[in-house]
């Protein structure tokens, strides 16, 4: 395969939108910037590109909002590959706080109450956050109150490993209250 052909092949797999490029550099001048990281100076994008494929790496723009636009020689391949592993390792070392929901009734027995309430706890212990909702049926509506204590109830059973991040509040047929996990010492 001879030079130009691979070249040409190069650029057209691992291209990008959100960096220029090899050909897709169309600016007159250049700011050129070796793989070594000295200045090269100013000059033409054929000039550069030559230089670039002299070398079997990519000529790629880093900054084109200069005077002159600033252009490095690198492989592109490569540096993509880091910058993937790179995302990847910070994803890794993030934790995802999740919302996990438990339902309540307004006429709920107390030993499902604290089978519940342990759910909660278990939630709450990975860090998660709980939606408490009581959801009022009917007549139910009449008695508003029933639900704030049932919630009350229910966040004296959580008080271990959780805090109240939001308070019960009534939203048209349903009773919200969010739990957030205690930090921990």
């Amino acid at each position: 395969m001879s030079a130009l052909v691979y070249f040409i092949w190069r650029c057209s797999t691992i291209a990008t939108k959100e960096m220029q490029i090899n050909e897709e550099i169309r600016d007159r001048e250049l700011r050129i910037v070796s793989d070594s990281g000295e200045q090269l100076g100013i000059m033409s994008s054929q000039d550069a590109l030559r230089l670039a494929s002299q070398k079997n790496l990519d000529l790629v723009k880093i900054a084109p909002q200069a005077k002159p636009p600033v252009c490095k020689i690198m492989d592109y391949g490569k540096y993509r590959f880091e910058q993937q592993k790179r995302e990847k390792e910070a994803k890794k070392n993030q934790h995802q706080i999740d919302v996990k929901e438990v339902q309540l009734s307004l006429n709920i027995d107390t030993h499902d109450l604290e089978t519940k309430a342990n759910h909660a706890n278990k939630f709450l212990k990975q860090g998660n956050k709980v939606k408490v909702s009581i959801r009022f049926r009917g007549r139910e509506m009449a008695h508003p109150e029933r639900g704030l204590e049932i919630m009350a109830k229910f966040a004296d059973m959580c008080t271990e490993t959780g805090n109240i991040e939001k308070p019960a509040k009534l939203e048209r047929r349903m009773m919200l209250m969010f739990l957030a996990a205690k930090p921990s010492k």
